[in-house]
């Protein structure tokens, strides 16, 4: 039990070094593309965004690889790498002359990014299936500290030390978190059963897309992720509309983006235990109808403080989200294949992280952007429509399932 919670406050905290440290660089990711050369604006834009972008194609690649890599060696060995090798990659960033080398180590740093899933992965395989939620919730609040402070941090370190120094300080963090993991995770190993079955990746895939409630789960994760990342890119916008302040609103749509990290911050650890007594799949359903009544109202404010304080409540419903579908998980998968199951959870997420930007765009670029809130709120009610039609289906045993797509395939 004590190798347990010194595991967890490990893992806690390097979470929230790694979430910090790679959310430093996103406040200046355009500028420093900008000081590589005399660039078009349109030219910045396009490059900004594809920079960016690509991190989240090649980690929605990769998830269920490291996933099921992790299943037969062991979480630990996948974290040091990750960790090690997004440091390597954030380092290199700094020495990038080109826009084209920022953008093969940003793919690179794609393929390794999966340091906080496998987190997740690694804590809920060593929970008991009872307490699983509160403890993902309390891990969660972690991963999100270091996402509130770490744009803010950056970019002071930006102005202070340069873009280059900024990298590099970046990675030296990383690789210390990843250093930590390295010489202080103890990881129980989990002995296989003797003559235990091991399922083909095509079998696994046909499992998950054959079990309704794994299914529409991942799915309902990726209309999560579409839903909060619809509206970030356009939030200093929509906060510069309200209060006419041009010269503040980076400052005002910082304090706006934290609102919904701390209310996440307040309620992650409770609405875990809360599933953990009632059930995930109740909670689930809470939440989304909660994130609908919160997420509307936000296109007909009229003053910035109404716009944060129901950013801070959004933040209250969302919050529960992530480690109640992990929980959910870490119940149904077999622990043999778990890695790749979230694995392939974690993809779902990180393909709403790659929608959800376009999706508001294209939103507020024909119908303005306070109906991103609506269309958004609207997603939240599609989920949890969702979740009610795949609760009233018969429960399916998802090791049975298996076992009919392998014979199936056979």
């Amino acid at each position: 039990m004590i190798g347990q919670k010194k595991n967890f406050i490990i893992i806690m905290f390097s979470n929230f070094l790694v979430a910090g440290s790679t959310t430093m660089i996103m406040p200046f990711l355009s500028l420093y593309i900008e000081s590589m050369g005399d660039f078009s604006d349109e030219y910045v834009q396009r490059w900004a965004g594809l920079v960016f972008g690509i991190t989240f194609v090649a980690a929605l690649i990769m998830s269920p690889i490291w996933g099921r890599i992790a299943d037969k060696y062991g979480y630990k060995p996948i974290l040091v790498i990750n960790g090690f090798g997004i440091a390597i990659s954030i380092f290199l960033m700094g020495t990038a002359e080109s826009v084209m080398e920022l953008f093969l180590l940003r793919l690179f740093m794609g393929i390794v990014t999966g340091f906080i899933p496998t987190s997740l992965a690694f804590v809920s395989s060593q929970t008991p299936r009872e307490i699983a939620g509160k403890t993902l919730g309390t891990l969660q609040m972690g991963s999100v500290s270091g996402t509130l402070f770490g744009p803010v941090i950056g970019g002071l370190m930006a102005d202070a030390f340069g873009f280059s120094y900024t990298f590099v300080i970046t990675a030296v963090v990383i690789g210390f978190a990843a250093t930590l993991v390295l010489f202080g995770i103890k990881e129980i190993k989990r002995v296989k059963k003797k003559g235990s079955h091991v399922y083909a990746r095509k079998t696994i895939v046909q499992g998950i897309l054959h079990h309704r409630l794994l299914i529409n789960v991942m799915i309902i994760t990726s209309l999560i992720q579409i839903g909060n990342f619809s509206i970030q890119p356009l939030l200093s916008l929509y906060v510069d509309h309200l209060t006419g302040d041009g010269a503040q609103v980076a400052f005002l749509a910082g304090i706006t983006f934290s609102a919904t990290g701390l209310g996440n911050i307040l309620f992650a650890r409770r609405w875990g235990r809360l599933g953990d007594s009632i059930g995930y799949e109740k909670v689930l359903g809470f939440l989304l109808v909660l994130a609908f009544a919160f997420v509307v109202p936000q296109a007909f404010v009229t003053e910035l403080w109404q716009l944060i304080g129901l950013r801070l409540l959004f933040g209250i419903a969302v919050g529960g989200m992530i480690p109640t579908t992990t929980a959910l998980m870490r119940r149904e998968a077999p622990i043999d294949i778990q890695g790749e199951v979230m694995g392939y959870n974690t993809s779902f997420r990180f393909l709403g992280n790659i929608v959800g930007p376009m999706f508001g765009g294209i939103v507020s670029g024909f119908i303005g952007i306070s109906s991103v809130f609506i269309v958004t709120g609207t997603l939240f009610l599609l989920s949890f429509a969702f979740l009610r039609y795949t609760l009233k289906k018969p429960e399916q045993d998802f090791e049975d399932v298996l076992l009919e797509q392998e014979m199936k395939s056979m």
